[in-house]
């Protein structure tokens, strides 16, 4: 048995999880390899330490402000959502009547409107090449589930 096949089995050894021959053959490996008994003693403590941990029950005032904080982060949220959809609504709504009125105002030059219809346009096409660019980057993103 070499080293790799040594540290595959090295936790289960430890653990009394194999066979009564992959075992010692284990102890064969490790009575003659300097480096594989320092990985074991560190396995060793790994386990000693793990075995110690104790989970601590939260008070129940530590839960309430947990549960209060999620609650004012979902509240808020639907603000912000509620808040936004408004103001598009409205900015739609504006910007609507103004080039209702701007391009059936007689007294408004042809070459205006072809700049105002232009620059607009621009924009438009702008605004949507950043939202599809934005939603193919969210759909690809490898780290979109990693906190900031």
């Amino acid at each position: 048995m070499d080293c790799q096949d040594v540290k595959t089995y090295l936790m289960a050894y430890i653990d009394g999880e194999i066979d009564s021959q992959k075992k010692s053959e284990i102890e064969k490996h490790l009575s003659g390899c300097e480096k594989c008994i320092k990985e074991y003693r560190s396995f060793l403590k790994l386990k000693e330490v793990t075995e110690k941990m104790k989970f601590t029950d939260l008070s129940d005032e530590l839960w309430a402000g947990y549960w209060k904080g999620i609650y004012r982060r979902v509240e808020r949220s639907a603000g912000w959502i509620f808040l936004s959809i408004g103001a598009i609504i409205l900015l739609a709504f504006g910007v609507f009547q103004f080039f209702k009125e701007f391009f059936t105002d007689p007294s408004v030059s042809l070459i205006v409107k072809m700049g105002v219809g232009a620059f607009s346009l621009g924009i438009i096409i702008l605004l949507v090449s950043i939202i599809r660019e934005r939603l193919f980057l969210f759909r690809t993103e490898r780290y979109r589930e990693v906190e900031r």
